[in-house]
């Protein structure tokens, strides 16, 4: 059976995911590629701001914030 896909904002903390595809485009999509946010990456959810945005993610050894619009944008699955 095929692994359902998902955005970035719907991963649960702590549990790694996988990214299948940006569907950003410009200098948002560039700038998520070069933070390490590249179709085939491994990583996880660390923690949600209070409100929600930022969220929090590990990517690479590096501990990469993000607002909810941007991981709309992302799709993974999990490991």
């Amino acid at each position: 059976a095929m692994i359902p896909s998902m955005t970035l904002t719907q991963s649960v903390q702590g549990e790694p995911v996988q990214i299948l595809q940006l569907h950003n485009e410009g200098s948002d999509r560039r700038r998520l590629m070069d933070l390490g946010f590249t179709p085939g990456a491994k990583i996880t959810r660390l923690q949600t701001s209070p409100l929600g945005d930022p969220i929090a993610f590990e990517v690479r050894g590096s501990v990469i914030a993000l607002r909810q619009d941007q991981c709309d944008q992302v799709e993974v699955k999990p490991c």
